[in-house]
């Protein structure tokens, strides 16, 4: 079982990095206090098909000192549930941006206290877990999309399959272009298999009209050309943290060339190792 705590000063990003780790595969449980830790520890432990990536986000939200933490880590080690502290943190400037911006209250700006003097206070407090942290995330210079790219990188396994969703939808653009749709390419330039008696009242996913579709030149240049924008493409969404791409190929009555092409392009994605949906949204409409 992977077990990690997540901790560090307001404002940083915890429940952000929460929520990215739960997009993951990770069981999330924001705001535990520490002394519940090894209790939940003890059921994720007896159910590890069902708890076997697990993250917790403990902070200062209660008032702690966090001798408490460190007490409860410590009967992990005794219960033999490894584990693992992310720290995040930012600059004091940009804590305090952030909470202006959002108008909250800092758990520690209480009576006449300052903001500026609970931030610092609070990262004097954290000073100790800060120390025994396997990992440290300064987010100060970090978008939500960059932040979401670095959960990813430590903790996502480096799977593609877990970053991105990719969609690829055949479609007739006498039927409309699909709404949901992130990139739409158009291939009416290629021939029509149509007007081919034999293969009028067939679709791209059967041989005769995907042979014929993608036996002529230009088919397989365009394919070259679309496969290499594509391979380009989908790391540059990963690291903005996109999480779902819809790529429509579209013909004039989506039933031949732009089924024919959505397949071959969604078994190229698949190549790259991305999780790849095929949806021939108008192949058996009635005509």
């Amino acid at each position: 079982m992977e077990f990690i705590v997540i901790s560090g000063l307001s404002g940083a990003g915890k429940s952000q990095a929460a929520s990215f780790m739960e997009d993951f595969g990770y069981f999330v449980v924001d705001n535990m206090p520490a002394a519940l830790i090894p209790r939940f520890a003890e059921l994720c432990m007896a159910n590890p098909a069902q708890y076997d990536r697990v993250a917790i986000v403990c902070d200062i939200r209660g008032g702690q000192t966090f001798e408490g933490l460190f007490a409860a880590l410590s009967e992990l080690d005794q219960m033999g549930c490894a584990h693992k502290i992310l720290y995040m943190e930012a600059s004091p400037e940009t804590v305090i941006k952030r909470y202006k911006e959002t108008r909250r209250r800092h758990p520690l700006a209480k009576g006449n206290r300052s903001l500026d003097e609970a931030v610092r206070q609070e990262r004097t407090i954290l000073a100790p877990v800060r120390a025994q942290a396997e990992y440290i995330m300064d987010t100060t210079a970090l978008s939500t999309a960059k932040l979401r790219g670095e959960i990813l990188r430590v903790f996502g396994d480096g799977g593609a399959q877990q970053a991105m969703n990719v969609s690829v939808i055949s479609f007739g653009f006498k039927y409309g272009i699909p709404i949901e749709a992130d990139l739409v390419f158009d291939v009416r330039f290629l021939p029509n298999p149509f007007y081919i008696a034999e293969l009028r009242h067939q679709t791209g996913l059967d041989a005769p009209v995907y042979e014929f579709v993608f036996g002529y030149q230009q088919t397989k240049d365009f394919m070259t050309y679309l496969e290499r924008l594509i391979g380009f493409l989908l790391p540059q969404y990963v690291e903005e943290g996109k999480t779902g791409l819809v790529i429509a190929i579209g013909c004039t009555g989506g039933q031949h060339r732009s089924v024919a092409v959505a397949k071959a392009l969604a078994d190229f994605i698949r190549r790259k190792g991305y999780e790849a949906n095929e949806n021939h949204r108008d192949m058996t409409r009635v005509r």
